[in-house]
């Protein structure tokens, strides 16, 4: 068990060595049983943390909030449409001052060849801990979230067929931070993942690369089809999520021709009926029900969506007691 990590930043989970990782994954499971039985955990008692969102959120932002509160806590809460962020303040300024007014800094900023760059400007520059609460290539706290609830109910990785497999939505365009998460995390736990997608929805070229090296690594798979049937035949488990076409197309409108011309891409259950008995389907949520997902299947037995996303609490906590705490 690794318990050096006070101080560092949570930007990625590539970042992290799987020993870090099953740390975080252990300090997750031990939050939980004591949440459960209502075990006080007090172990950031009068620390805070900012959390500064350019958009919105409903589980980063609450788990992180109940979160730091059940720890002895406090969050602070900052839409930065009311910061000086929104007249032009850059991040080195701001990282510097908050950093100077608590101990830990997380940021959501998924603007596209932004974000990220936001996130790391402000880690380089504040003498806190930065957390990465989605950003436009990475989002380690679902990441970590879906990995502990693929243990908690498979009870393994190893061999376990993987699919991340896109799948139509209008709500908006999304990032691309929760599939590529998942593509680069999953392999190192021994996973064989499958990444479908129709042409024009491709990931940076990079994170193949990455994907791959991490799967020869720790003796997973990594593929790509663009057949979605392909990717539900015998998957233990399926995760099908829409992401907008950012790699290919820069563009910021939400339905164009391409995203027309799939919306057969949809998990249905006829689709799930191809997969193995026992398949479990995840989503980060919001689920875009009716277009992604058919209602049926997302509140059907082989969902496991709600636990995945209360293991967005556990982890968040584990995520900010070993960052903010520890010796």
């Amino acid at each position: 068990m690794e318990t050096q990590l006070k101080g560092r930043d949570f930007i990625t989970l590539q970042e992290w060595t799987k020993d870090e990782i099953d740390t975080l994954l252990e300090v997750s499971f031990d939050l939980k049983r004591k949440f459960a039985m209502g075990e006080p955990t007090p172990y950031l008692r009068d620390k805070t943390a900012f959390l500064m969102f350019f958009e919105q959120s409903t589980r980063t932002r609450n788990s992180m909030e109940a979160g730091l509160a059940q720890l002895g806590g406090h969050a602070n809460f900052l839409d930065t449409s009311t910061m000086q962020v929104s007249h032009g303040e850059v991040a080195k300024d701001t990282g510097i001052i908050l950093g100077s007014y608590g101990h830990a800094i997380a940021c959501r900023n998924c603007v596209w060849e932004i974000g990220n760059k936001y996130l790391r400007s402000l880690a380089n520059h504040a003498k806190v801990p930065v957390m990465n609460l989605q950003c436009d290539l990475y989002h380690p706290m679902q990441g970590i979230a879906d990995l502990m609830t693929i243990k908690e109910k498979k009870k393994k990785t190893d061999n376990l067929k993987v699919s991340i497999i896109w799948a139509y939505a209008t709500s908006h365009k999304k990032p691309i931070s929760v599939p590529l998460t998942q593509a680069l995390l999953f392999p190192r736990y021994g996973m064989d993942v499958t990444l479908a997608y129709p042409e024009g929805y491709e990931m940076p070229e990079w994170v193949i690369e990455q994907a791959r090296e991490n799967a020869e690594k720790n003796n997973g798979t990594f593929k790509i089809t663009h057949d979605q049937d392909e990717a539900y035949r015998e998957a233990d488990i399926v995760i099908p999520k829409n992401w907008g076409s950012w790699v290919t197309n820069q563009d910021d409108a939400v339905i164009d021709d391409l995203l027309e011309s799939n919306k057969h891409w949809k998990c249905t259950e006829e689709r799930m009926a191809m997969a193995a008995d026992d398949v479990m389907y995840m989503h980060a949520l919001p689920a875009d029900r009716g277009n992604e997902v058919e209602d049926s299947v997302i509140d059907g037995e082989h969902s496991i969506v709600f636990t995945e996303a209360e293991n967005r609490l556990h982890t968040a906590k584990a995520v900010m007691t070993l960052t903010m705490g520890g010796k």
